[in-house]
Order: structure tokens, then sequence, then C-alpha cells
């Protein structure tokens, strides 16, 4: 139990449960609570506390999925990259709460892969022209610069927020 009187949840190991068969479902519970969900065609959705600390999470998400579903790893680090700054945005500029989460999808459908980050505010991010000298404010010239289509979508219908999203087709390595 905490200070405050609220009970004291202790972090879980990451599991997975259910086979992986096609069509199939996996749910993974990692420790911060973050819920994995994993479906055919291959998708990894993800709710992830936002917070800073958990960029490095993110990034392994990513990077572990990618090497799992598709072959075509030489966009890995562009991937891993364009994520990194969608999510970092969103903690940056759209969390009001330490309870807040954002939601990562990733979906590799035939020869696109696109990921989508979601946050619960209504603000919606803008490209800014960057002088090279400046320290922040980069992070959507970067996903634009890495990825082949990038864009802004309302969230689901009744939910408050808006999606991120950035596209890439896959292909052979160059």
């Amino acid at each position: 139990m905490t200070a405050s009187g609220a009970q004291r949840r202790t972090p879980l190991p990451s599991r997975a449960t259910g086979p992986h068969a096609p069509g199939d479902r996996a749910t993974i519970r990692q420790a911060g609570h973050a819920v994995i969900s994993m479906s055919r065609p291959p998708r990894l959705h993800a709710a992830i506390p936002a917070s800073p600390s958990q960029a490095a999470r993110v990034r392994r998400l990513v990077t572990e999925h990618l090497r799992r579903v598709t072959p075509a790893t030489s966009h890995l680090d562009d991937v891993v990259l364009a994520t990194d700054e969608l999510f970092t945005n969103a903690v940056r500029h759209a969390s009001t709460s330490p309870d807040d989460t954002i939601t990562l999808t990733i979906d590799c459908s035939g020869s696109e892969l696109r990921v989508t980050i979601a946050d619960r505010s209504s603000a919606l991010p803008r490209l800014h022209a960057s002088d090279g000298a400046a320290e922040s404010g980069r992070g959507l010239a970067i996903v634009a610069a890495l990825t082949d289509e990038w864009g802004i979508a309302p969230s689901d219908p009744g939910s408050p927020g808006k999606r991120v999203w950035f596209a890439l087709q896959l292909g052979a390595a160059p």
C-alpha cells in the first residue's frame, strides 16, 4: 500500500497468452502497466504511460515487433526514430497528467508499414521551419524526412484527442 492508501501494483513480468497462429490474438502485459495486443495481420497495439521514461520501451517494442513480422528491416532505424519523435511529441505536448496514456499502433499490410501514435489532446502538431541550430521543434520535420507520408487524423468517435501517423512502403533492402 502507498502513502496515499492506494494499493501498490507489483510490476508484472512480460508474458504472452494464447497461440500465435494466423487470426489468433496474443496479449502481453509488461512492467509499468503497458498492455500490448498483437494480432494477424501483423499488428501491434500498445497503451503506454505518457512518460519520457517510456521512450526506450517504445523503441524496443517497435524494434522487436518489426524484426518479428517483416524481413524488410532496411527501414528499421528510420521507423524507430520516427516513432520515437511522435511519442516524445505526444508526451511533451499532449500529456497533462501522470495517468495519461499514449497508444502506439503498428500495422503491416502487404508492402506498407503504418505507425500511429494516439493521445487525448485535441491540440494539433505543427511542422516548424528549422534554422538547423534549434535544439527542439524538429520532430515532425524528421518524421517527414524519414517516411513516405505522414498525417493527422481525428481519434475514434466518442474519444478525445487525435492520431498522428506515418507510412512507409516496405521493399527489398537497397
